[in-house]
């Protein structure tokens, strides 16, 4: 396996299934010339923070990504999540421990901006937070009332941060205010990393189908960044051809093969 090549104390790692159930063979779809696995590490490699590798079940993700000059890891198909995944990637990639902080990106973002994944190490800088994440303020009507719009619940703890008091897909918190649409791109210190792969589901992660609450309920500390986009997630057929039409468009700035 080879090493990291940068000196970066920060690795991107961009899990990949591809089985997914609603989608399947969605890391190879094509979008604008390019597999979405592809497009994502683009996105991740114009963000410019660290070594940038997909971490997949199948070979053929890890040729689609080799063959566009990407880096990619493999790793057992039987993980039930992506964090899981990754923590799997990092200990064969960086088995020195040499990378101290890990994004995850999610393979299914293609349109996530660079800029994004950038503002997700932001509450990093303090040493008290556990794992960083991002938000935006949901400005469609329509989403405060919509399940699959995860809401962040938090307080300021500067300028464009918040501390995460809770995760939900219900409409809150109540009155007069903004909510925050959680976008699930996360960055974690590597032990904040090992120890939430050895924690049991939580009771109110199993009740709202939310991951991150496991992390809340140990008690550990998350931060999100507000930024002003929220990616398209590629679940459907329907999502898949919005992810076209977009990257498409600027295709000439971003969707070429290098």
């Amino acid at each position: 396996m080879a090493a990291l090549q940068t000196l970066s104390d920060i690795v991107v790692l961009v899990p990949a299934r591809l089985n997914a159930t609603r989608l399947p063979g969605k890391p190879l779809a094509d979008i604008a010339g390019l597999p979405m696995i592809v497009q994502v590490i683009r996105r991740a490699e114009e963000a410019g923070v660290g070594a940038v590798w997909a971490a997949t079940d199948a070979p053929e993700v890890v040729g689609a990504v080799e063959a566009a000059g990407g880096q990619a890891v493999m790793t057992r198909a039987d993980h039930q999540s992506g964090s899981d995944r990754i923590f799997e990637a990092l200990l064969k990639i960086d088995p020195a421990g040499r990378a101290k902080i890990i994004v995850n990106v999610q393979g299914d973002l293609p349109t996530i901006e660079p800029q994004s994944i950038r503002a997700a190490l932001v509450p990093l800088v303090d040493p008290a937070v556990d794992i960083a994440t991002i938000a935006a303020v949901i400005t469609e009507a329509s989403e405060r009332t919509d399940p699959n719009v995860v809401k962040l619940v938090g307080s300021e703890t500067a300028p464009g941060r918040l501390r995460a008091l809770y995760f939900t897909r219900a409409t809150a918190p109540t009155g007069e205010g903004p909510l925050y649409h959680h976008i699930g791109l996360y960055a974690y210190r590597r032990a904040a990393l090992e120890k939430f792969v050895k924690l049991k589901p939580s009771p109110l992660e199993k009740r709202e189908r939310l991951e991150q609450l496991r992390a809340l309920e140990a008690g550990m500390r998350i931060e999100a960044a507000i930024v002003d986009a929220v990616p398209l997630g590629v679940d459907t057929p329907a999502d898949l051809e919005k992810a076209r039409a977009i990257l498409q468009a600027r295709r000439p700035a971003a969707g070429n093969p290098r």
